[in-house]
């Protein structure tokens, strides 16, 4: 006989359960304790042993606003042209598509966003439009971590810290008030069904941290980083201590990722991945990702198919009993019946990425990268995760069957809505560069330019 998992089915509750999505920002593939990290992660390490760990989990994006268009829409953003970091003012995610915010109010939900959008900053595009009830947090894609009044918390610019529409003068640790916000969010909403999107800016730039956690690091390598990622944790336990409080852990569905890989300028580590924030190396795009639904998913299973950040949105709509998606087709899976044994296949062949020059495929393990006005690189990543070993020139069929699996996705797309700056583009095609031929990376940032020139 097989189990069966789904809401309403056999002798599982028919109640619609909650969501939590909670998004890291920036963290390095090997940067939590269950991923085998020396920064403690007490509290995330209970959320994995009580879910499935996926180690082969990709965001669709290697920079902040377009993976989060994509984890938000469920859909590949490069169909809606947001392939670019950074929207200008008066550009923000397509009004015409649909959120995962959306689709859960349409099937009953009260629905919250705590912390950083960086979707539009513009009044069509803020979260109360896009299918939020609640908003607490800021528009843009980085700040400071405490109140700036002369500078990040002026009013009238993205980076303020916003209740809705209405700013906010916070008093603490802007990781501890996400939290703190997020536990206030289950408790007025627990009688009904409620998705939370709890979006940490943490462990993003500006590294700031609280003094009690930088003395309880001082002796670690990565004071900074740890301490920042031990705020991020104690905010998640205090969030699963308020489920269990309310007696409401079995009956809520939690995933935690982080929105693209770890930067190259928080000390994050993405070992044993090739890559970083920013670039098409399994560094630069595959994520720690957890799943939790006690008693409805196995629990301390780890789990090695080809996943994504756009499984999440068709999980959650499964989950809540909507049997198809209104609005435009998505592009993710539902994980469900592949981690409760319903399904033996895998969530996907293929996954895709591009950004203006760069772009990549995964094909199951393998792995071609392109960087216009440059070349290919074509990688097996069955015994090659770092990408170090070209099979371009030894495999000319393998290399043609991918190109054309790359160009014929891209014929789905639409061109990009905007562009990033020219010293960035720069950036990036030089970190490519150097990633492709086995070097060091050298040029990290516009500032760094320089140093082609002499």
């Amino acid at each position: 006989m097989v189990a069966c998992f789904m809401p309403g089915c056999g002798n599982s509750t028919s109640l619609q359960p909650n969501i939590i999505l909670i998004l890291a920002d920036d963290a390095g593939y090997a940067d939590f304790g269950f991923m085998g990290s020396d920064i403690p992660t007490p509290n995330l390490d209970r959320l994995a042993k009580s879910g499935v760990v996926f180690t082969d989990a990709h965001i669709t994006a290697t920079v902040c606003s377009p993976s989060r268009a994509g984890l938000i829409t469920g859909r590949y953003q490069q169909r809606f042209g947001h392939e670019a970091n950074i929207p200008p003012p008066d550009q923000g995610m397509d009004p015409s598509e649909s959120t995962l915010g959306d689709v859960l109010k349409l099937a009953g939900y009260t629905t919250g966003i705590i912390g950083k959008w960086h979707l539009g900053s513009a009044d069509q595009f803020h979260p109360n439009n896009r299918g939020f009830d609640q908003f607490w947090g800021f528009l843009g894609g980085s700040r400071s971590y405490f109140f700036n009044e002369s500078n990040d918390d002026r009013e009238a610019q993205e980076r303020e810290v916003l209740h809705n529409r209405t700013h906010v003068n916070f008093k603490g640790y802007l990781t501890d008030e996400f939290s703190d916000q997020s536990v206030k969010f289950i408790v007025k909403n627990q009688d009904d069904p409620f998705f939370l999107f709890l979006s940490y800016n943490a462990v993003h730039t500006p590294m700031h941290a609280l003094a009690t956690d930088l003395e309880k690091f001082k002796n670690h390598p990565r004071t900074k980083l740890a301490a920042m990622t031990w705020s991020m944790d104690q905010g998640v336990g205090r969030v699963l201590d308020k489920l269990e409080e309310l007696d409401l852990t079995h009956n809520t569905l939690v995933f935690f990722l982080s929105d693209n890989g770890g930067a190259s300028n928080n000390k994050s580590s993405n070992l044993p991945l090739k890559g970083f924030k920013g670039n098409k190396f399994e560094g630069g795009h595959r994520t720690p990702f957890i799943l939790s639904w006690p008693g409805k998913v196995p629990s301390g299973m780890t789990y090695d198919k080809l996943t994504s950040s756009m499984d999440i949105f068709a999980t959650s709509i499964a989950a809540a009993g909507l049997e198809k998606t209104p609005g435009k087709p998505i592009n993710g899976v539902n994980l469900i019946p592949f981690v409760t044994g319903l399904n033996d296949s895998e969530p996907h062949q293929t996954l895709f990425w591009r950004k203006e020059k760069m772009a990549a495929v995964r094909d199951g393990n393998l792995k071609l990268i392109r960087l216009d006005d440059y070349g290919y690189r074509l990688y097996n990543l069955e015994d090659d995760q770092g990408e170090v070993n070209d099979l371009a020139q030894s495999e000319p069929e393998l290399l043609k069957k991918l190109i054309f699996t790359l160009e014929s996705w891209e014929t789905e797309l639409v061109s990009p809505l905007w562009a990033e700056s020219d010293p960035w583009q720069l950036v990036t095609f030089e970190i490519h560069k150097a990633l492709m031929e086995n070097r060091e990376v050298s040029i990290k940032s516009p500032a760094d330019l320089e140093k082609i020139k002499n």
